[in-house]
């Protein structure tokens, strides 16, 4: 039993869904389970509707036009005009209108997670009828009746015993009658309520399918061949690994290398099932294979480049050492907010974490921070992180650039940068 997922640029267009078909048409007589993000980038345009509606914005309906424009050109490409799929999307953008009519609820996370998930309803809905009526049996599945999570709206935390149970449960027994084609990025609450894993979760989903299920491998389909050193958008000289272990893909991940998820190679990881990383422009080429090797450290440094960076300094009203009881307390506001730290330094008197920006959770945070300490900050910064680093490597990176924290350890430096 295999599963594939397939991200937002390998269905970005008509032209993308029907790759799609030729890839999975490749693998005919395996039990293929299909994860699918939303097409193209969805995320970020429903992202966009989100603060619209948040903030009464009068751009809200064109926003919510263009989004819908932009599925329907792509189904216009695919069906017939009175394919079924046409009301199958129609009803699911509904559930957005459904949402626009009322006031804002007060929680900005949960109102994320109810209009950005539908980007994934729509996109299955319309790969699942093209495969279908391309002669691959192919079946649609709700996500979040089997990935079930906790309350925590955008980080959904999975609760595992009773996401196995309940995956165990359907889908062997529906695999043996054909495809399944799901979303990624999505869970459910007990409350019937929908949550996300995370940007990028996609790839967590499809780990947890085959975790659950013992699956013999999980492929991603990129738009790039594989996992590089570095983002080949920024440098021209990346290299491709071939293989890498499991340690080395959860540190890559863990300090935000976004071609994978972070939370995707633990489950494979604990479950010893290989995750491949191809081209969907070229499937087949072997790509990057993550799995357990005792292969030695990577013959190139990884460089891992992320934007939008926040540095703020925390420090006592009375000039106090900052304590372990102090540290535990700002902590404690910090997974309040959900904000997640990507590097800090201790100094006796101040406190200096580097984080992404999210803004309604940055204001959050720095409400409960100033209710006790002193605190200052700079954003519109860059992270930049290299494993394996090299003297000359690091010497490229920062040339014209003001290091403003910087930490070092036997295998990585960080370095927060304007």
């Amino acid at each position: 039993m295999l599963v594939f997922k397939f991200g937002g640029a390998s269905v970005k267009d008509a032209k993308g869904i029907i790759n799609l078909g030729s890839v999975v048409e490749k693998f005919n007589g395996e039990e293929l389970l299909i994860v699918v993000s939303a097409m193209g980038k969805t995320t970020n345009a429903l992202e966009k509707l989100t603060k619209a509606y948040i903030n009464g914005d009068s751009h809200l309906q064109e926003i919510f036009d263009e989004i819908k424009n932009y599925h329907c050109a792509i189904m216009e490409e695919l069906f017939e005009p009175r394919h079924p799929v046409f009301d199958e999307v129609a009803n699911t953008f509904v559930e957005i209108d459904w949402v626009i009519e009322d006031e804002p609820h007060e929680d900005y996370d949960f109102i994320y997670d109810q209009i950005v998930s539908i980007g994934e309803l729509v996109s299955t809905r319309i790969i699942n009828a093209y495969l279908n009526q391309a002669g691959i049996k192919c079946q649609w599945l709700d996500v979040r009746g089997y990935v079930h999570t906790d309350n925590t709206y955008r980080e959904g935390i999975v609760q595992w015993e009773k996401t196995c149970a309940a995956i165990n449960k359907d889908i062997p027994s529906l695999l043996q009658k054909g495809r399944i084609v799901t979303q990624g990025f999505l869970g459910g609450t007990s409350e019937n309520f929908t949550t996300t894993l995370g940007r990028e979760g996609s790839d967590y989903t499809a780990s947890i399918f085959a975790a659950c299920l013992g699956a013999e491998s999980v492929t991603t389909w990129k738009d790039v061949p594989g996992i590089l050193n570095a983002d080949p958008k920024l440098f021209e000289d990346t290299v491709k690994f071939d293989e890498l272990s499991y340690t080395e893909a959860i540190e890559m991940t863990y300090y935000g290398a976004s071609v994978i998820h972070p939370k995707t190679i633990k489950p494979l990881q604990n479950a010893r099932i290989p995750l491949l990383v191809k081209s969907f422009s070229q499937p087949e080429e072997p790509g990057t294979i993550i799995h357990e090797t005792s292969g030695g450290k990577p013959g190139k440094p990884v460089i891992i480049i992320k934007q939008n960076q926040t540095l703020l300094s925390i420090s006592a009203r009375d000039y106090s050492f900052i304590s372990e009881q102090q540290l535990s307390t700002i902590f404690k506001l910090f997974s309040q907010a959900q904000v997640k730290v990507n590097v800090m330094q201790t100094s006796a008197l101040s406190f200096t974490v580097c984080f992404d920006l999210y803004e309604e959770r940055f204001k959050k945070l720095l409400v409960a921070l100033t209710a006790g300490f002193k605190v200052k900050y700079n954003d519109g910064l860059t992270l930049i992180t290299v494993r394996h680093y090299s003297p000359a490597s690091l010497k490229e990176l920062t040339v014209g650039k003001t290091i403003l924290m910087e930490q070092l350890s036997r295998n990585t430096i960080q370095l927060v940068v304007k």
